[in-house]
């Protein structure tokens, strides 16, 4: 039995292709493995940890094992319960819309508070080490333009490699995805069809 974590980066709910995506894969998903848990974590509902001098000086404090004001050790235990939440899953499913040809700013935050040495990844004799190996994640990707690759418009395509980069550095190496592009074109209703047939195809073997 698995346990899912999902995250939703976009704050259109209804109205989100990525969403729908992502929804689409669970629903598929949960027939197939109906004792797997999913635990949603809507990133434009959640209180996330400000990454202030506050929390950075408590987290300096127990990396170099010096002492630490309460003030310091409260702000530094909101991000290690986020960080043990998103270590507590066997597979992550998100869901990423691109804005600005990257992706949300909320997910970045999310993204920096979970990304922690010692936590999520180390620096060993080879460098830097993931440490959330044995994981597996689907990402569904929606964007307004076509940026897949060979097209004019790929070196504008920030969102997918930094999520590739990202999972990787701390150990998810185990990816999938599934892109509804071109949201905003006269191909869209096409683009959508096929991405939802796509994602449903994902959930046989995930």
């Amino acid at each position: 039995m698995s346990n899912i974590l999902y995250l939703k980066a976009s704050p259109r709910t209804g109205r989100s292709h990525s969403i729908a995506l992502a929804e689409a894969f669970l629903a598929a998903y949960k027939t197939r493995n109906p004792k797997d848990t999913v635990v949603e974590l809507d990133l434009f509902e959640t209180v996330l940890p400000e990454i202030d001098g506050l929390t950075v000086q408590g987290r300096y404090n127990i990396m170099h094992g010096r002492d630490d004001t309460p003030e310091e050790r409260q702000a530094w235990k909101r991000v290690e319960q986020l960080v043990e939440e998103f270590k507590s899953a066997d597979k992550y499913v998100f869901a990423v819309p691109m804005w600005n040809f990257s992706i949300p700013y909320r997910l970045k935050h999310f993204i920096d508070v979970v990304t922690q040495p010692g936590y999520t990844f180390k620096v060993g004799d080879n460098g830097y080490e993931g440490l959330l190996t044995d994981r597996k994640a689907m990402i569904a990707y929606a964007s307004g333009g076509v940026y897949s690759p060979g097209t004019p418009t790929e070196p504008f395509n920030f969102q997918s490699p930094y999520m590739d980069l990202w999972l990787g550095f701390i150990g998810i190496t185990d990816v999938v995805s599934v892109a509804a592009s071109g949201m905003l074109g006269p191909d869209r209703d096409a683009s959508k069809i096929k991405a939802l047939e796509r994602v449903r195809d994902i959930a046989e073997d995930f």
